[in-house]
């Protein structure tokens, strides 16, 4: 009897701890300080910004027939500004 409550209690821990390391770490998000324009597309299970466009119209294109949004990016120039 003893060996079968062993096998039980490896077997659930071997099952927790696949759980565990299936969770995807969560990513950060960010926005390219070297883009003007960010698009925010929201698909299954979130959103996402992708800051790849020197335009408004340009992201616009890009969104059209998605669900998503053009807006200013703002962090462009962050690296750029002068501290005084």
């Amino acid at each position: 009897m003893p060996g079968r409550w062993v096998g039980a209690i490896l077997a659930t821990g071997a099952v927790l701890g696949c759980a565990i390391m299936a969770i995807a770490p969560a990513s950060a998000q960010t926005y390219d300080p070297r883009y003007p324009v960010c698009m925010t597309l929201t698909e299954w299970g979130g959103s996402h910004v992708e800051c790849s466009f020197t335009s408004i119209p340009q992201c616009n294109a890009t969104a059209a027939g998605r669900s998503a949004q053009c807006g200013v990016n703002p962090f462009y120039g962050y690296g750029k500004r002068s501290l005084r």
